[in-house]
This record gives structure tokens, sequence and C-alpha cells, in this order.
């Protein structure tokens, strides 16, 4: 008999575990996959992401597989910069076959047992509540664990949530598909570059020397785009940065192209009796703002943290749970509204250029641009007048020139 049963071990999952363990919790993990394995993923972490890894005693650990660090970003020709939050000041895009297996790994060194190649296929209830799981693997067949509380950390399409009827809470359709691959050769400064047309370019550095390359477009192009991936991935970025495309017809491709449509932008009701959601199960945004990774390390620890009030006894658990849940919610809408509208890949308003050309004209606006791209400011924040007109003062903006948000926006 466990405490929790986690399904899924990736950068939800395994921490969550690890935690648990941490604490003294009995803990399953069991994941269709063997690590180390690799899965679609933008690989870039931030800084509050880094944060919960250094305070795991897990960054170094990162650090020493290679991957470089990130000290700056480079989102315009005058806006470059990284914002010191929750005092990181570099940040990294590590595969993910590093990532999930150390994190994999640390779960095993708290004490957490873990069963890869294990697939579960239903859940186990007793008068209305999840008591465990049933699944199987090649290797021991199905087999059946019992549990005081089952999460779910299988991904955008997680059984679990199947499994237990998981209603969508909030759904915005997904706007655009995604396209990346790894180059040698290329030195870079990581970068993320919207386009005139609705386009999107990003590179940034990863493990083995190689650089991550990513382009997205509009849903409607997608049919257009996997008739010739090679040919219209050079585009976007000959397209977005004629310099880049032409230093990449130079590069040296190492891995084929992953193109991608992405699910639906979405809140899954993600608390109920004995069983709750963490990582992209519950919650899932378009990757264009990178914060799938840093949000399942920051809320796999909250949930961390609840699972252990409800099982030691300090709360009911399934109330522990919802608070869990609540917080998840109230404190990512910002993020996930904002994302969502990046998502778009619309041409910048005249407000938004008059605000990127402040915020590229100071240390003071390139800070706090940057702290809000990193999760340290909201974007509410970040566009409410006071600051805005910090941000102009700062520049040196003509006061002819000053724009800011009417009240309806």
């Amino acid at each position: 008999m466990y405490d929790v049963i986690v399904v899924g071990a990736r950068c939800a999952g395994s921490p969550l575990a690890m935690l648990l363990a941490r604490r003294g919790h009995r803990v399953l993990v069991v994941d269709r996959n063997a690590f180390p394995s690799d899965t679609l993923s933008t690989h870039y972490i931030h800084q509050p992401g880094i944060a919960r890894l250094r305070d795991w005693g897990l960054l170094d650990k990162l650090i020493a597989s290679g991957v470089p660090p990130v000290r700056r970003m480079n989102a315009s020709p005058t806006l470059r910069g990284l914002a010191e939050i929750e005092g990181v000041t570099e940040t990294y895009a590590p595969r993910r076959t590093v990532l999930d297996a150390l994190l994999v790994d640390a779960a095993r060194a708290a004490g957490a047992e873990v069963i890869e190649r294990f697939t579960v296929t239903d859940l186990i209830w007793d008068d209305g509540r999840v008591v465990g799981v049933r699944g199987s693997s090649a290797d021991t067949g199905e087999q059946e664990f019992r549990a005081s509380f089952v999460v779910g950390a299988d991904g955008r399409n997680s059984t679990v949530s199947k499994l237990v009827d998981a209603e969508y809470n909030r759904v915005i359709p997904a706007l655009s598909f995604a396209s990346y691959t790894y180059y040698d050769g290329l030195d870079w400064e990581p970068q993320l570059r919207f386009g005139s047309d609705p386009q999107v370019f990003g590179s940034w550095p990863t493990n083995d020397g190689r650089v991550l390359v990513a382009v997205m477009r509009l849903l409607d192009r997608y049919s257009e785009f996997r008739a010739d991936v090679a040919g219209n991935f050079q585009q976007v970025v000959d397209q977005v940065l004629p310099e880049y495309g032409a230093q990449l017809r130079d590069a040296e491709r190492a891995e084929p192209f992953r193109t991608l449509r992405y699910p639906d932008n979405y809140y899954r009701r993600s608390a109920g009796p004995g069983w709750a959601l963490v990582g992209d199960a519950g919650y899932h945004k378009d990757p264009v703002t990178g914060w799938g990774i840093s949000d399942a390390l920051v809320y796999g620890e909250l949930l961390a943290d609840k699972l252990h009030a409800g099982l030691s006894g300090a709360q009911p658990i399934d109330k522990a749970v919802r608070e869990y849940e609540r917080l998840r919610d109230e404190r990512t809408t910002d993020t996930f509204d904002f994302t969502c509208t990046r998502a778009e890949m619309k041409p910048p308003s005249p407000l938004e250029q008059a605000v990127v050309e402040a915020a590229g004209g100071s240390e003071l606006g390139r800070n706090r641009y940057f702290t809000m791209v990193g999760g340290g400011m909201k974007s509410s924040e970040f566009f409410a007048r006071d600051n805005l007109q910090a941000l102009y003062e700062a520049a040196g903006t003509p006061a002819a020139d000053r724009l800011f948000p009417t009240e309806s926006c």
C-alpha cells in the first residue's frame, strides 16, 4: 500500500514523487516509457523553474550535463537581456533526455519506487474514491497497485484525466503549430523573434554543443508547411531574420525535423476524491512562451506541499488538493492569457510598438520587460499606466509618443 501513486515520470511527476519521498511518504511512480527517452518539448526553463532545481539540489547536476547557460535573450534589435528572478541570473534549455532522466534518478534517490514501461489501463475505485491503478508491462503482465492518493502527471493525453472524466474548465482553441530541429556549428544568441507575417523564429543552445532552432506559424499554414518542411522552415527564418537564414543554410542539421500541431489551450478540473492532475495533464498552453516545464516544476512542488499536508493529517487531503488546484489556476491565469495572446502572432499594435521601443531604451525598461517574460511580474503590472510612464521617462520618449492602454484593454 502506497501513500501516493504518480502516473507519469517526466518533469511534473518525478519532482512530485521526489519531494513526497523526501518527506518520508511511500511513493510509486509508473511511466509507459523508459529513461532516458525523448519527448516533444521547447526545452526552455524560466527562472522560477531553475530556482526549484537549485533549491532541490539538482541544478549542479543539470549544469554538469554540459547544457550551456542562457544569460541574455534577444527579443528585438534593442531589447536584449535577462532579469534576475528568485536569485536566478541564468537559465537553461536542456534536452529532455537529460532533464527527465535526472529527475527520475532524483525520485529514486529520494526513496520513491519507479517502474518504467508500465502502462496504466484503469483506476481502482472504492465507494466513489480512487484508491489505486491497474496496468501492465511486457515484463510483469497485468498488476494492481493501491494507494491513498493517485496523481496523473501523464501529459496532454492523460489517461488518468480520461478515467476520472475530468471536465475542461476553460478552453481556448489552438492557433499555431511548431517545427523544430537541432543544428551543429551555430554560434547564435538565444532569441525569440516575431515576424511581420504571422510567424515566429526562435533559437537557444542545448546539450551536446547543439542549437535548437524552432519556427511557428498559424494553423491555416499547417498543410502547406508539411508539404515541404525543410523549405518552409528555411523560409520562416529567412523572412523573420534574413541574416540568420543565410547562416542556417551553411549549418549542419543534426537531427530530423519535429513538426507538430499542439492541442487546445486548457484548464482541466484537477482535483477530486483520491486523485489530482499536475503538469500538462491539468493545464496546458501554447509553447510560444515556453512555460510548460517551468510550470510543471513549480506546481508539482505546490501539489507536493498540499499532499503532504493531507497525508500528515494537518488538513483533510481532498480539501488540501482542491486548494492546490485553486492556487494553480489563480497564479497561472496571467501566463495563460499572455501566452494565448502571443500565440495569435498578430502584428504589434501601436501601443505594443511604443512600449517595446521604450523598454529597449533604458536599463530599467529592459529589466522590467524581461522580469515580465521570466515570470517575476504579471503582464497586467507591466502594462499598468504607472509602469509604462516610468519606462517612457527612462527612455526619454516624447510626451506625444507615449501610448497607454485604454480602460477596455
